[in-house]
């Protein structure tokens, strides 16, 4: 896997519109103005690519655009980094006008970057880790660092510090605190915080003891599911399937994989039919350890763990649960293909292989 450099003070970042355009519009415009200032704080110079800001339409009947965006921001020489604007559900339109496209390819191989986004980017992670590029499932720009309370969410912003490092061993731990999704992101909400809680489970063992060790791999269940079964948009199984977003990721059986679900917050039997779908087609079969994102509000906290219990006691697999990422707030960042360690035992997960070139 081909890794790209940490990021540095000064740094260019390109904004990307991969999927939903929201960022684009009007009611955004409070969202964007902060969003920019946090990635200044961190002494970032955000660049929106030509058509991030076009709106839900444009990019809704453009997804050639959205396609266009990520090849300039690898072709242009000054960013570092890219960050998805938001999620979605429809990025898997643009994987026809990439994965055609001989010179985006090159260009991803001889000019790795940062890579970072979640949810419905889970299908861009995929396409890349086809590529050989190692990326990182987390922040968005308008989730995380548009964050419309006075600052960014402490654990989130200390999360995305890792970016600028380059450590051999990083320990992901429990936030002390979790947050509940906001009902409305309406300028009348700027400065108010939202709804927190208390931690009070911590990272949970499910089944396993000692440790595992594997390679990073996953992302959104229900983005993953979608690719499978196309159950949303029928010709995305089919496009997924062309170009083979799964084939390379499971020749091994070190496999750590990391899973979360949306803020659609499915029931248990949504739940049970996705985790069961991704059984069936053995993207479980090779793991040595699964890991579950933190449920967004704790939704189906309690029934979760059952089913998940239940689905993978054929299989066995050691299963750490609540871990903070993905769609729960606050979240941490998982790199792709990055060889990690979970401690059944001690309840804890760590990086242990540098994220980054040296």
């Amino acid at each position: 896997m081909k890794k790209p450099a940490s990021l540095k003070s000064n740094d260019v970042v390109a904004i990307v519109s991969l999927s939903s355009g929201i960022l684009g519009e009007p009611f955004c415009t409070h969202s964007l103005a902060l969003g920019i200032k946090r990635l200044e704080e961190f002494g970032l110079k955000p660049k929106f690519m030509p058509n991030s800001l076009k709106g839900v339409d444009f990019l809704d009947q453009n997804p050639e655009a959205r396609a266009t965006d990520l090849k300039t921001a690898f072709s242009d020489p000054e960013v570092k980094a890219i960050i998805c604007a938001i999620g979605g559900e429809d990025t898997y339109r643009i994987l026809p006008y990439l994965m055609e496209d001989a010179e985006f390819k090159n260009l991803v191989k001889s000019n790795p970057k940062i890579f970072i986004g979640y949810s419905d980017s889970t299908i861009n992670h995929l396409m890349f880790q086809s590529l050989g590029l190692t990326t990182f499932y987390g922040h968005a720009f308008l989730v995380d660092f548009a964050e419309l309370d006075q600052a960014m969410l402490p654990y989130s912003r200390q999360s995305f510090e890792m970016m600028f490092t380059n450590q051999a061993v990083q320990e992901i731990k429990s936030s002390p605190v979790w947050y509940e999704e906001r009902k409305t992101y309406g300028v009348e909400n700027l400065n108010r915080p939202r709804v927190s809680h208390q931690e009070t489970h911590g990272f949970l063992t499910l089944r396993g003891t000692g440790m595992r060790t594997g390679k990073l791999w996953g992302g959104c269940l229900e983005s993953i599911y979608e690719a499978l079964v196309g159950e949303r948009y029928p010709e995305q199984k089919e496009v997924c399937q062309k170009y083979e977003l799964f084939k390379t990721n499971f020749t091994t059986k070190d496999l750590i994989v990391f899973l979360e679900t949306s803020e659609e917050q499915p029931t248990p039997a949504k739940y049970q039919v996705m985790l069961q779908t991704l059984i069936d087609n053995q993207l479980l079969a090779n793991a040595q350890a699964l890991i579950m994102g933190k449920p967004q509000d704790e939704s189906y906290f309690t029934q979760y763990q059952e089913i998940l219990v239940a689905l993978t006691k054929d299989l066995q697999i050691p299963v750490l649960y609540n871990i903070n990422f993905g769609h729960a707030h606050p979240k941490t960042i998982l790199p792709y293909g990055v060889t990690a360690q979970v401690d059944f035992d001690k309840k804890s997960l760590k990086i242990i292989e540098k994220m980054f070139m040296d």
